[in-house]
């Protein structure tokens, strides 16, 4: 069984981190007594150090223990770093993507990884992109926009260009939703988190950006958020308003089936219903282990997704 979305910090990254704490504000915070310390970067990126993200014996172990025999390792989104000057987020990139390179190397047959890449500085994403990919990773994992852009904007264009010409796996991962009326309850996480994707997996369907780069293998999180599951309004907008369908030539229920979803969903019956909109060869298995809110075990189905996606 495969596991596509998973996330790791490799030694040399907490390496990193450590020797840059004061640049990028980074601070550890025992929360709770029964908890693994908490780094918080910026005062606003926070997660729960557990084992699993550090010890790569551990991490391996788990996997295997939940049946998976390959796992695609992703950077923590919480280390996309976008909002800090470029020079710092290439420079963690770069420390990231060899350090990841590395344990794919050593370990073949378990694990394959995706690169980050500064997103807030197109042209270095891409020339980053390439360095990583040629040394095996098989693509990058971003977020749903940097520098108060979207990704369908102009801006990004250098970057969708190179992940285009690589045929690069570009897997969209949410970060937490800033609006103010989810401050409670965790819905920042709940539902801010899917609410993200879902802005980004809408735009970029209806900007038509993937007629113009139809090579990038573009992977959304947590089963695309809520759009396929409201795919039918977005049909009813593209039938009855040109601003939905004047970039698209096909309607959105095709377009829906040119990307690529996790399993990660939790509930069957919402993954039955993926897979029956999307076809059984664009849903891939995933878990988002080791955070709380992995699927874990993860779901063994959805193995032609995988083979679809990615050449192992």
């Amino acid at each position: 069984m495969y596991d596509f979305h998973t996330h790791f910090i490799p030694e040399g990254v907490m390496e990193w981190v450590k020797e840059h704490k004061e640049t990028i504000h980074a601070e550890w915070v025992k929360k709770e007594k029964d908890k693994e310390e908490f780094l918080i970067v910026n005062q606003k990126w926070g997660f729960e150090l557990k084992k699993s993200f550090l010890d790569l014996t551990l991490f391996l172990n788990e996997q295997l223990k939940a049946g998976v025999h390959h796992s695609v390792i992703s950077p923590i989104p919480q280390l996309f770093m976008y909002e800090f000057p470029e020079e710092i987020t290439a420079e963690l990139s770069g420390v990231y993507n060899d350090s990841l390179a590395r344990l794919v190397q050593s370990f073949p047959e378990k694990l394959s990884a995706l690169a980050t890449v500064p997103l807030n500085n197109p042209d270095k994403a891409a020339q980053i992109l390439n360095d990583a990919m040629g040394k095996g990773l098989k693509g990058a994992i971003i977020g749903p926009g940097a520098a108060n852009h979207m990704l369908s904007d102009e801006f990004f264009i250098p970057f969708f260009e190179e992940a285009d010409r690589l045929k690069a796996i570009v897997f969209i991962h949410p970060l937490l939703s800033e609006d103010p009326r989810l401050k409670r309850r965790m819905m920042p996480n709940l539902i801010g988190v899917p609410w993200e994707t879902t802005i980004c997996a809408t735009d970029l369907l209806l900007s038509g950006l993937i007629d113009r780069f139809p090579n990038v293998k573009i992977l959304f999180a947590h089963g695309g958020g809520f759009l396929p599951y409201q795919i039918g309004r977005i049909e009813k907008g593209y039938e009855e308003w040109e601003a939905v369908s004047k970039n698209l030539t096909s309607s959105p229920k095709e377009y829906l089936k040119r990307f690529w979803y996790d399993n990660v969903l939790w509930e069957q019956a919402s993954i039955d219903y993926l897979v029956r909109i999307v076809g059984e060869d664009r849903v891939v298995p995933g878990s988002d282990f080791p955070f709380d809110l992995s699927v874990w075990p993860p779901n063994e189905k959805h193995c032609k997704g995988a083979s679809s996606l990615i050449d192992f």
